[in-house]
């Protein structure tokens, strides 16, 4: 019986386990995280604005490998020994014959330890609801956005709408390193954006970073301070520390590179946030359709690979992208149309509604946006 690890309880570890418990192979497979559940990443800062409850964006993964017929164990990977085979954790060592590695990516301080203690982040529901407990002591005037990507402007947008909820005045600034915000996307979703942007009265500041945080006082590059201020850190993210480690060919986020079947040796894939794919001039963006696409086709390859059959090569179909703000001027591109609006804001709550897990976590999260 071949021994099958996955790494990672997220949207590509997830999907490419359920598919191989569909194959019906007999395949001993066992998914691992260091954490018990699995959170629904895109919709966390609508429990800001929009008062989602980060109860209904978490999953237990035990009831998940319990639901498809895999083995589910909670720990943390240290390293990995590709020659050899071989998964270390923290209590244990796990021999495979074929591994997924499916991580995902985590929030990258850029070694800055002052942000690291000072700042709060967006990564899981734990985090959401610290943000929310947080903003309900009122001890902030400022609070400042690091990063000016997808999270950044949402988690604005959405904090905006909270402090009008709440009958509070305070300035809302995003920090942007970069000379714009959205890096590469188009032009005119950017001054889409930046309009709005301004219209909820939300500060942009490009070409700056964060210079001394101490408390709730913050100094950005340029010299301007903000006293009672608290920062939400957006501005990039990494791949776990085990694969910072390994010696493989990595983008600078980290990512490994795969080949055109997701494979980085003959008994390893990746899939997700985890892998490095070219795609056209570049390479593929991470995204939710992409996770869930990769894993069931490394779980095919993993499939093929136990059968001795020729490789599926993974080919990405794009759907488009949408970035939702609290006041549903949102926008995006989706199956080609450029889309502003409502209608954008409506497709991104339907495809969340969708891809989250479990009925009462659905049922719950269409009731809140319905009231909204």
């Amino acid at each position: 019986m071949a021994k099958i690890l996955i790494i990672g309880g997220g949207f590509s570890g997830l999907s490419a386990a359920a598919r191989l418990c569909k194959f019906g192979l007999g395949m001993d497979t066992t998914l691992v995280d260091k954490k018990e559940t699995t959170d629904f990443l895109p919709m966390l800062p609508d429990c800001i604005g929009r008062g989602v409850d980060p109860e209904f964006l978490s999953y237990s993964l035990a009831d998940i490998a319990k639901k498809n017929g895999f083995r589910f164990i909670r720990d943390e990977i240290i390293s990995l020994d590709l020659q050899k085979q071989v998964v270390f954790s923290k209590t244990q060592t796990m021999e495979y014959d074929y591994l997924l590695i499916a991580s995902g990516s985590e929030t990258n301080f850029y070694n800055n330890t002052a942000i690291q203690e000072h700042a709060l982040t967006l990564d899981s529901a734990e985090d959401a609801k610290k943000i929310l407990r947080t903003l309900s002591q009122n001890k902030f005037d400022n609070f400042i956005i690091c990063g000016g990507g997808y999270t950044g402007i949402e988690v604005a947008s959405n904090l905006r709408v909270y402090l009008d909820k709440s009958g509070r005045e305070a300035s809302i600034i995003i920090a942007e390193r970069a000379p714009a915000i959205l890096g590469p996307l188009p032009e005119w979703m950017k001054n889409y954006v930046a309009i709005n942007l301004g219209e909820l009265k939300i500060e942009v500041i490009l070409n700056t970073s964060i210079e001394e945080i101490s408390g709730q006082r913050v100094i950005l590059s340029g010299g301007k301070i903000f006293e009672r201020a608290l920062v939400i850190w957006t501005a990039g993210v990494k791949t776990a520390a085990f694969i910072q480690g390994l010696r493989l060919e990595k983008n600078p986020q980290g990512r490994i590179k795969v080949d055109e079947c997701l494979r980085i040796d003959n008994h390893c894939f990746a899939a997700g946030d985890a892998a490095y794919f070219t795609f056209g001039p570049g390479s593929l963006r991470m995204a939710v359709q992409f996770a869930i696409t990769q894993g069931e086709c490394a779980a095919v390859n993993i499939r093929n690979s136990i059968r001795g059959a020729r490789l599926k090569r993974y080919l990405p179909r794009d759907l488009g992208y949408i970035i939702p703000m609290a006041n549903n001027r949102s926008c995006g591109n989706v199956l080609g149309f450029n889309l502003k609006g409502s209608l954008p804001t409506l497709l991104h709550f339907i495809m969340c509604i969708y891809r989250s897990y479990g009925i009462k976590n659905k049922t719950n999260i269409t009731r809140r946006i319905i009231r909204v």
